[in-house]
């Protein structure tokens, strides 16, 4: 028995190695398999979580854009009441009025009946213009004794025709200068904080990349020695200065905006009288010539229009920035020696003037935040914000306010408000202007300082201003591990702003053609949700640059 079991396994023994050598071979690549299945798995949960992870950083990041805004907006706001006071010349007008009544009281009553049969259609349109003004508009006694006492003695007096012609400018002007500067400060906002987001979320993912055995969580704050996060622009010091050039909209640009602002609501609402009657569609009319003014009346002069000079300052103007923003300190003035003193020593030479305190990881975010502001995807998106702004004042405030009807869309209120509403025509209901100026003064408090503000949440609504954004955070990570990591930037930094409107300056990690889609609105369709689209559309670039600072590229990041 057994030595026919021999025999067997000696005849067979060929068939019993190659059937144990496929066994053997079909268990290594089944393992080998597995292991593939598993890596790509644990791969794409990876993926899954950075990106979940970029979007909820990109989220908070827009949340910190928007409270920034809400912190930045009264400081301008009160530049601008200062600037315009309306209140003030309407209480001039309520002293006119008082001192001509007191006059008319004084006299004879053949004198009154006199003067009040010779004109009493302009006097009782006076009355009823300033009562009207005065009943839905901001005025205070405490304004009234201010200005009364502040104001008179130190000029001469103006007339009333003056005067109205003044309160009507005014009333305007600085209402659609705050629509201009709170529209220009979000953008800019969501410039500066974006641009920062995505340089510290790249040094976030180097300082995971170089320890992921330490901290395998993405944090902000790095505690090592190897000073990753400086390298990659994510210090204190430029984040602070960088930051700081907010203050030239804050403080200057927007008295250029107000000069713009001014000359075309003279050219456009000063042939008005305060007792005309005004309908909606004529207001409507009116107010889109003033933006045409302003911004250009076609589509190539809008393009054209240059905002960069209202948002920063000019490359010889920064350091004062910094000087009249408390960042840095103007150096103390030499005194010269006095002539007649004759043992005084001859003063030294003059010294050089300080060099410029802009860095090179200062001067790149500068100048990318000009590019951007260059761009044409800028000037798309701050015309549908204005449009957004405008749009709240007119189609919202104006209807419901000046002429009593029912606002086109229902405006989100906190609490219900109990309103006078009429079902009259909007196509036939008009107001007279005084209305529409005491409506418009009231506004411009609520544009600076409303609580909730209507106007930020109204442009937090348009799309176009998310996915700009994302365009932003989601960009340009090559260039800026490239720099991180000391490398010299070839000559693609830098482009023309011709090359910004195709998409290709800051967007290098994105086609020309998704970066349009991103912030363009066809007839038929609308713009991504929520930015998803856009930053999976970017992710490539990052993905590149987790290659690189994890060793898995050819060109690792060292040092």
């Amino acid at each position: 028995m057994i030595s026919a079991t021999r025999r067997w396994l000696r005849r067979n023994q060929t068939s019993f190695a190659i059937g144990f050598g496929v066994l053997g071979v079909g268990y290594v690549a089944g393992q080998y398999v597995l292991s593939k299945i598993v890596e790509a798995r644990e791969r794409m949960a990876g993926d899954r979580i950075a990106k979940e992870n970029l979007r909820r950083r990109f989220q908070h990041n827009q949340e910190d854009c928007t409270f920034t805004v809400l912190e930045l907006l009264p400081t301008v706001t009160e530049n601008i009441l200062e600037a315009l006071p309306s209140e003030k010349i309407t209480q001039e007008l309520q002293h006119k009025k008082a001192e001509r009544l007191g006059r008319s009281a004084g006299t004879s009553e053949i004198a009154t009946s006199e003067l009040s049969s010779g004109t009493p259609s302009t006097a009782d349109d006076d009355g009823k213009s300033l009562s009207s003004f005065q009943s839905e508009s901001y005025v205070h006694a405490s304004q009234m004794g201010a200005s009364s006492s502040g104001s008179t003695g130190q000029r001469a007096p103006k007339t009333k025709n003056q005067l109205w012609n003044e309160l009507k400018i005014s009333s305007i002007t600085r209402s659609f200068t705050l629509l201009y500067t709170v529209s220009l400060l979000t953008l800019l906002t969501r410039i500066q904080l974006n641009l920062l987001g995505r340089r510290n979320y790249l040094s976030s993912v180097v300082s995971l990349a170089s320890h992921p055995l330490q901290d395998p969580t993405i944090s902000l704050v790095n505690h090592d020695d190897d000073n990753i996060e400086r390298a990659y622009g994510s210090d204190f010091e430029t984040n602070r200065k960088y930051l700081t050039f907010s203050w030239w909209l804050l403080h200057r640009g927007w008295r250029d905006i107000m000069g713009k602002v001014e000359a075309a609501a003279k050219e456009v609402f000063g042939p008005l009288k305060l007792t005309e009657n005004v309908t909606l569609e004529r207001l409507s009319s009116l107010i889109l010539d003033v933006r045409r003014k302003v911004e250009g009346s076609t589509p190539e002069e809008r393009k054209k229009r240059k905002w960069l000079p209202f948002l920063l300052p000019p490359h010889e103007q920064e350091d004062s920035v910094f000087r009249e923003s408390g960042i840095s300190t103007p150096p103390p003035p030499t005194q010269a020696p006095s002539s007649q003193d004759p043992t005084s020593m001859p003063s030294p030479p003059a010294s050089p003037p300080p060099a410029p305190t802009t860095s090179s990881s200062l001067r790149r975010l500068l100048d990318e935040t000009s590019d951007l502001i260059d761009s044409p995807m800028f000037t798309h998106v701050l015309t549908l914000l204005l449009d957004t702004t405008f749009s709240q004042l007119a189609d919202q405030k104006m209807r419901s306010e000046a002429y009593k009807i029912s606002p086109l869309t229902p405006a989100p209120s906190p609490e219900p408000r109990i309103m006078e509403v009429t079902d009259s025509d909007p196509a036939t209901a008009s107001v007279k202007l005084a209305t529409i100026l005491a409506v418009m003064t009231r506004e411009a408090h609520k544009i600076g300082n409303g609580v909730p503000n209507e106007y930020v949440q109204a442009m937090e609504g348009v799309k176009e201003l998310e996915a700009f954004a994302a365009v932003i955070y989601s960009s340009n990570f090559e260039f800026e591990a490239g720099v991180g990591a000391g490398v010299t930037p070839d000559s693609s930094a830098s482009h023309s702003p011709d090359e910004e409107g195709q998409g290709s300056k800051t967007l290098e990690n994105m086609s020309g053609v998704e970066a349009e889609e991103a912030v363009r609105v066809e007839k038929g369709g609308g713009i991504v949700d929520r930015a998803t689209g856009v930053v999976d559309a970017a992710w490539g670039g990052f993905e590149s640059v987790w290659g690189k600072v994890s060793g898995r590229g050819e060109d690792a990041i060292t040092g």
